[in-house]
């Protein structure tokens, strides 16, 4: 099973919706259950996908040197993609991770399922818990 908090999945849907016709592909990135402000009911240690990096970041110095910038270090194990021409799982073009998250119009709860990256579904958990408060340091 994979969880992932309703803030993240609306706002993903949202953008995947805003999108159409074109297919959409983000990095997400996990909090760890335990890190949360509140009883999640999960294990501490169980990753609860909470963010997306937006597409294009870091792009430039990874087209140069090769080297991934874009995705904070230790995250970006799973990926959000849309297919607007309605395919509800894994498709050969897709950008791959270790989880894949895929939306199909019309974007809604009932049009998202998860797989790995062999193409096999996994139980998608939506939590309606806010992640831990991050600051930038000044």
């Amino acid at each position: 099973m994979i969880h992932v908090t309703r803030d993240l999945l609306t706002v993903l849907l949202d953008h995947a919706a805003e999108r159409d016709p074109e297919e959409t592909s983000l990095k997400l990135s996990a909090t760890r259950a335990g890190e949360f402000g509140e009883d999640t009911g999960l294990d501490p240690v169980t990753p609860v996908l909470t963010h997306f990096t937006p597409a294009g970041v870091g792009g430039s110095v990874n087209a140069v040197f090769g080297v991934d910038i874009g995705t904070p270090a230790g995250r970006g194990g799973a990926r959000f993609v849309s297919h607007p021409d309605g395919f509800l799982g894994v498709s050969k073009t897709d950008d791959l991770a270790a989880v894949v998250l895929v939306t199909v119009p019309p974007y809604d709860d009932d049009s998202v399922a998860a797989f790995d990256r062999a193409g096999d579904g996994i139980e998608l958990g939506v939590l309606d818990a806010a992640p831990p408060e991050e600051t930038l340091p000044e």
